[in-house]
């Protein structure tokens, strides 16, 4: 009777993979043998590439209106304001707050560019001495607007005009001119 060195793999076999004793083999030949010495090949870092961005959001106001139309219901409108009413919010902000209107960097740069220009020096401010000049501008400056809309009003017209200003300050005398 002859025995082959390789049995068939019976449907059982075949069905779990490869059988145990060829795996046992194959992991036996790929072992390192102690004192062999295998070349490796050197480690190249892989490029990471960045995820691609995710996709633009809808606004929530866009998702409130999706999601009710999905629904069946009328779209919800986003509150809007009567023409007019966000500008008396603002002057009423203005009016409330004492703080200054203008930005302190961009003041300090126009006096300094103005005093370079009239003393042909360049001179150090205090910061608090530019502050000072600021706030006498800015005071300045809501006088001659309110004494301006008071020529407008006076003219019946709303609108504040370049004409209005000009009137203003003629009529101020030129003791408060600059």
């Amino acid at each position: 009777m002859e025995v082959s060195p390789v049995q068939e793999p019976t449907n059982k076999q075949l069905r779990r993979g490869p059988s145990t004793r060829a795996t046992q083999q194959s992991k036996i030949q790929n072992q390192e043998k102690p004192g062999s010495a295998r070349k490796r090949k050197a480690e190249v870092p892989q490029r990471q590439v960045p995820p691609p961005p995710p996709p633009p959001q809808k606004s929530d106001s866009a998702v409130i209106v999706l999601a009710s139309l999905q629904k069946g219901e009328k779209p919800v409108k986003k509150c809007r304001y009567r023409p007019g009413s966000r500008a008396l919010m603002e002057i009423r902000r203005y009016q409330e707050s004492t703080n200054l209107l203008l930005r302190k960097r961009s003041f300090a740069r126009l006096v300094r560019e103005v005093c370079k220009q009239m003393f042909l020096m360049d001179y150090r401010w205090q910061g608090i001495a530019i502050t000072a000049l600021q706030e006498a501008a800015e005071a300045f400056l809501v006088r001659l607007f309110q004494d301006s809309y008071l020529c407008s009003l006076h003219a019946k017209r709303v609108t504040l005009f370049s004409r209005d200003v000009q009137l203003a300050r003629r009529i101020r005398g030129p003791e408060d001119r600059v």
